[in-house]
């Protein structure tokens, strides 16, 4: 056997392969839990070039022997550890920069070191044409590896035939052998005419040992499992690790008897070792082509539980989290039904596995793989928690979509990346909308929208770009740039979806899933294609729409706002176009996004939503490219109101409560003469836009009082809280829609913040004392001011009041403290919290509570005020009951 030498500069192409192209692979490995070790072999089909060589990658193991078509072959082994000719000279580094500039590239050159294959195979070079020397170099080599698994008490695999047949891959070897014979009579058939091509398909076997992995692959007591980080399956088994090599895996796995093994595809079968009668093996088949990537592993003594609504799925987990685990996948069903009813197939992969392991033993939240997913357990919750439900049903739902979007379908090249990862996420608001409310899925894309106009500001943010995937090595996928992408991606998406139509864009996702498709890649070309023939989308609208919003950056930034003609009963709307991304003096539009003077903007026509005294109206007369200014007149369909004279009479404090001051005319109506309640800019939101509109102060009350949607009610609330002078109308809408338990919670809570911030000397502590009345009218008894036990039963109310602690703390007075009341009335709900006699548990209520202690800002004399305040809990000072709370008497 070839010793480990420093790795060739031409070591077969970055990611390719050397020209050889995966056909099928099959991994059987024996796993030893004591000691950490992983030995065994891979079986690898290939397609090859013309050249006398190929390459795979691997790293972190010993390669015992390779054989090509069942003959010894030569091999060079670079592991990547190993080259260290790229360091830098760190005695020569004088400041931070050139710190920063050198690990960046030593960073940089570990990245491309890895994207080379690092196993380069001479398959011609038999064993007749090996030397003497060489024979006897890897006969003592064999020996010495055979030597260490004897001291582990293991026996060597060998690659005998009759160990392959009748060992622990049987079964896999007869069907490749079926497959194989298929071929030979398709040849006959004349299916296959290229006998060049079947010359070059060889069958690789590796032998080989991984002892205690440190990535990919992890051992943490008695579980192993792996993790889908990106390019590391080369870490525990050889391959080719490029997401652009699929293929279909048999995977077999020997492991002792009282652990079970869950990989990937269907499980054929579980058979018991012949040699070693402790252990067993588990066979597994995936037949749909995949990437190495997506291989994944789980050792453990789990517990399975089936799933029992009549679909493809199982359960597993370790005993502690048992009684979890049945209660959080209570719903699962109604999200695999949903994508199977929307895409009109079945779950393509067979049994869908999803396990959840222990936080302390997971490196990621969520590691995907195919027909699996790995989860940490801490996403498991029991029938008494409430705050986790919604979070927990959309990971999980977001995991089941990649499975069709990602997995079974994947991207063609790493630009077309961004597609499947939208679609994923599409497919997951299918399921929201459905089981979790409109509401909530327009709230979630709205505050997702605002989330990627504030961060799409460089070309990062751009979802195909060719730079961004070779620059940024896949990083671009992970962390908040990946966020950022994934968010762009679903809203981009939908874009398309509302421009064809809902049963148009359906039809196109139906197509990509379908069992009968030739194809299991997609790539932005062929969705283009589909948008234009299943869509019935124009080529010019798609000739602007893809460069602008996929190939590009940035998001368009509308600044609008109205001014009402009474003579002519007519709108002047006045626009201001701009870019969220900033140009730069030798930026391309077209591969940065930065936008440039002469731009034409971003194609569509935006509609405004005039709301009259006789009715809605919308009117799509806002384009979204244009003059940089613009004025846009929109006639009114509503005759102007009949003037009315106002008389004076009492006006409304902050608080509530009535005084003899009189207020302006115009701050009670500013519409008096105007047929105009409210306007709305592209309140269907069927473009992704920054948009900040001006209109009279009290059109945003009315919008915020009449309007239904959660959308155009979260964009009244975000206005009336930053006037810069807040009169009693606005404090008073805030404080009644709060109170509107018909109004969706998110926007409650909305509206509780809003009011903290509008808290203030000036205005009295209005907005404070409107949180502590909402909440004491809640959950205080009214006859000894006093909170009552816990009653979480309103599921909503109770997010609107567990938010309230977090409000009170936000107030602060001109010192820029928070204020007594403030403070005395978060320590009395913590001291006096009771959940006896509640269904449900009070963890996340006392969290909260303890999060917004820590959220108050508290001067010098309110620390110390706060200090004997506990000190008064722990020890019992005299305190007084009052209808007001309680009352520490200090000494």
């Amino acid at each position: 056997m070839a010793k480990a030498r420093k790795q060739k500069g031409d070591g077969g192409g970055a990611g390719g392969g050397g020209g050889a192209t995966v056909l099928h692979q099959k991994l059987c490995v024996s796993i030893d839990m004591e000691n950490q070790l992983i030995y065994g072999y891979t079986e690898i089909k290939v397609l090859l070039a013309d050249n006398d060589t190929f390459a795979l990658h691997a790293d972190n193991m010993t390669i015992r022997s390779i054989l090509v078509d069942g003959e010894t072959a030569e091999f060079d082994y670079s592991p990547y550890w190993k080259n260290e000719g790229d360091q830098p000279n760190w005695s020569s580094i004088s400041c931070l920069k050139t710190a920063a500039d050198a690990a960046c590239s030593t960073y940089t050159s570990s990245l491309n070191r890895e994207a080379v294959p690092n196993l380069i195979v001479s398959y011609e070079r038999s064993v007749k044409s090996i030397t003497e020397q060489q024979l006897e170099e890897n006969s003592e080599k064999h020996e010495e590896n055979s030597g260490r698994l004897e001291e582990h008490g293991l026996k060597p695999v060998q690659a005998s035939d009759d160990q392959i047949v009748n060992g622990c891959n049987g079964s896999a070897m007869e069907e490749q052998k079926e497959k194989e014979n298929g071929n030979e009579k398709g040849k006959e058939n004349g299916i296959e005419t290229e006998t060049e091509k079947v010359k070059n398909i060889k069958l690789v076997h590796i032998d080989y040992i991984l002892e205690k992995a440190e990535t990919s692959i992890h051992f943490v007591g008695n579980v192993l499992h792996s993790s889908s980080q990106i390019r590391r399956a080369h870490c525990w088994f050889p391959c080719i690790d490029s997401t652009t090599q699929r293929c279909p895996f048999d995977l077999e796995f020997t492991v002792s008897m009282d652990l079970i093994a869950v990989s990937n595809g269907d499980l054929l079968y579980q058979v018991l070792s012949k040699e070693d009668p402790t252990k067993k093996t588990y066979v597994y088949k995936l037949n749909t082509p995949v990437s190495a990537h997506w291989i994944s592993l789980v050792v453990g003594p789990l517990e399975v539980l089936p799933d029992g609504n009549d679909i493809s799925v199982s359960h597993i987990c370790l005993s502690p989290a048992l009684s979890k685990l049945r209660n959080t996948i209570t719903f699962f069903h109604d999200a695999y039904s949903c994508y199977e009813d929307y895409l009109s197939t079945t779950f393509p992969l067979g049994l869908y596995k999803q396990i959840f392991l222990p936080p302390e033993m997971t490196v990621l939240p969520i590691s995907l793989g195919a027909s699996t997913c790995i989860f940490s357990s801490d996403i498991l919750h029991d029938e008494k928690v409430i705050d986790q439900i919604i979070g927990t049903r959309i990971k999980l739902a977001y995991a089941l979509a990649k499975q069709w979007f990602g997995i079974y379908t994947s991207a063609e090249e790493a630009n077309d990346e961004w597609l499947l990862d939208g679609l994923a996420g599409f497919l997951t608001e299918i399921f929201i909308k459905r089981f979790l409310g409109n509401n909530e899925a327009r709230y979630r894309r709205f505050k997702a929208n605002s989330t990627v106009c504030e961060s799409d500001v460089s070309g990062a943010t751009a979802l195909s770009s060719p730079a961004a995937s070779s620059d940024l090595y896949g990083t671009q996928t992970i962390g908040s740039y990946g966020k950022v992408r994934s968010l762009k991606a679903v809203a981009v998406l939908q874009m398309l979806e509302k421009q064809m139509g809902p049963d148009s864009f359906r039809k196109i996702l139906q197509v990509i899933v379908a069992p009968n498709r030739a194809s299991r890649t997609l790539s932005t070309k062929e969705f283009r294609h589909l948008a234009n023939k299943v869509g019935n989308l124009e080529r010019p609208f798609l000739k602007e729409f893809f460069p602008r919003w996929v190939e590009s950056c940035g998001c368009p930034v509308m600044r609008l706002g109205i001014s009402y003609s009474k003579k002519r009963n007519m709108i002047e709307l006045a626009v201001s176009r701009g870019c969220t991304a900033k140009a730069t003096p030798d930026s391309d539009s077209h591969t940065n996004g930065d936008t440039r003077e002469g731009d034409a903007g971003w194609p569509g026509m935006m509609s405004v939503r005039v709301h009259e005294t006789d009715g809605a109206y919308d009117h799509p007369v806002l384009p979204m490219a244009g003059e940089a200014l613009q004025v846009i007149e929109i006639q009114c369909h509503s005759k102007v109101a009949a003037k009315r004279v106002w008389k004076s009479k009492k006006s409304t404090k902050f608080d509530g409560s009535d005084d003899n001051i009189d207020v302006s005319t115009q701050e009670n109506r500013t519409s008096i003469e105007s047929p105009l309640q409210w306007i709305r800019v592209d309140p269907e939101m069927e473009y992704l836009a920054e948009i900040h509109f001006h209109q009279p102060v009290q059109m945003w009350i009315n919008q915020l009082e009449k309007d239904k949607d959660v959308i155009s009610q979260s964009q009244a609330i975000s206005v009336l809280e930053k006037l810069p002078q807040l009169s009693s109308a606005v404090i008073n809408a805030l404080n009644n829609f709060l109170n509107d338990t018909k109004a969706f919670w998110r926007v409650r809570v909305e509206a509780a913040y809003a009011l903290a911030v509008t808290a203030s000397e000036a205005t009295d502590f209005a907005g404070l004392l409107h949180l502590v009345k909402f909440y004491k009218s809640h959950r205080f008894d009214a006859d000894i001011g006093m909170p009552r036990p816990n009653d979480f039963h309103d599921i909503p109310e109770y997010f609107v009041l567990e938010a309230i602690p977090h409000a009170v703390a936000l107030v602060r007075s001109s010192d820029k403290n928070s204020p007594k009341g403030a403070i005395e009335f978060i320590l009395q709900l913590l001291k006096y919290n009771d959940n006896n006699g509640n269904i449900y548990s009070d963890v996340y209520w006392l969290s909260a509570m303890v999060q917004a202690i820590g959220e108050l800002e508290l001067g010098q004399q309110l620390y110390a005020w706060l200090q004997w305040g506990l000190d008064c809990q722990l020890h019992s000072y005299p305190c007084t009951n009052s209808k007001e709370g309680v009352i520490f008497h200090m000494p």
